[in-house]
């Protein structure tokens, strides 16, 4: 396949493991972001500098490609409005112009956040959804944008991947890698008994690929993507910690005075954690990936435990580039806030 991709979000985390993904695949890559792409892979690919929700730029920048990627969303740390405007209404942008161009087929990456807290395990792909917060909502909001467009003819492969990380990967995780490097140890929200399923970006790219290039017929539908392999949280989180070679060990806490906690933290400001993190936590949360197995084929590479360190790995040797800077992207660490001080307690 060598045609043209338009990537969404290709300046973000996962916008450049894809990039280089297709890259590598032979594909020709027009970037389409707010951000700058800054990166060693520049010279490759045709960076646009734009917003989904500027439909005129977006329209003159889609057009000569032959298949979209739509990884652009505003993420829960940002304003609630921003939010809907963006994973919303920009996600209808993107699909209405796809369809005005004659793009045969646009990949959604959605969330599993869609299923908001469930009350069962594995979740399934026709389990109900019910957002948590205003990206949760936006989110499933989005996923209808899709199906109304499929009923008009488009291709829309809807990817609900799990959290995921590897090299690029800050955000909230680059708090626990900074814990982990600095010798500390990292509390849990609960016991930690819990299973929390991740994935690595890696696996969430050839994912994304079997969208792309598999019959319409057989990838015009929803897939629940995540690691294959994992245990507790507990048991994930200290792979890290051993692989820093401090001697710390993650400890639980009372899980409901914490998030009574987290929540006032919240509301102050005063802490980067947000309600769908901090209420999940410690409960388990993993889907099922048959339906990706089954039909995609797909199979993942990486475990829980191996797609952390493999992310830790890439946070201490890339730490120097990212110091001193902070936001609320994955490409950035997020500010600790208070969060910062309990460090010294672990």
């Amino acid at each position: 396949m060598a045609s043209n991709v338009f990537v969404t979000g290709g300046a973000g985390f996962l916008g450049i493991n894809l990039v280089r993904r297709l890259l590598a695949e032979g594909c020709g890559v027009v970037s389409y972001d707010l951000a700058p792409f800054d990166y060693p892979e520049r010279g490759r690919v045709t960076e646009v500098k734009g917003d989904i929700r500027d439909r005129r730029a977006l329209k003159q920048a889609m057009q000569g490609c032959g298949l979209v990627v739509h990884t652009a969303a505003a993420l829960p740390l940002y304003p609630p409005d921003d939010i809907h405007t963006t994973d919303v209404v920009g996600t209808r942008n993107v699909l209405e112009i796809a369809h005005e161009l004659g793009i045969p087929r646009v990949v959604m990456i959605s969330s599993t956040a869609v299923y908001g807290i469930p009350d069962h395990h594995p979740l399934v792909e026709d389990d109900q959804m019910v957002g948590v917060g205003p990206y949760g909502i936006a989110k499933v909001e989005a996923e209808g944008e899709c199906v109304k467009m499929r009923e008009k003819g488009l291709c829309v492969p809807i990817v609900r991947p799990k959290s995921f990380v590897g090299p690029e990967r800050l955000g909230v995780f680059a708090l626990f890698y900074d814990w982990a490097q600095s010798g500390h140890g990292f509390p849990v929200i609960g016991s930690g008994a819990n299973r929390y399923q991740l994935l690595d970006v890696e696996d969430l790219c050839q994912a994304i690929w079997l969208c792309l290039t598999l019959p319409a017929e057989t990838v015009n539908d929803t897939f629940n993507i995540g690691a294959a392999e994992f245990a507790t949280m507990k048991e994930d989180y200290q792979a890290v910690l051993d692989k820093a070679g401090f001697g710390k060990k993650i400890k639980g806490t009372p899980a409901a005075p914490v998030i009574a906690t987290l929540r006032l933290l919240e509301a102050l400001h005063l802490s980067p954690l947000y309600k769908w993190v901090y209420e999940t936590a410690a409960k388990d949360s993993f889907v099922s990936i048959e339906k990706a197995q089954r039909v995609l084929g797909w199979q993942p590479k990486h475990s829980n435990q191996a797609a952390l360190i493999r992310n830790y790995e890439w946070y201490i040797a890339h730490k120097a580039e990212f110091e001193n800077k902070s936001g609320v992207s994955h490409r950035v660490p997020w500010k600790q806030g208070i969060l910062g001080l309990v460090k010294r307690f672990f």
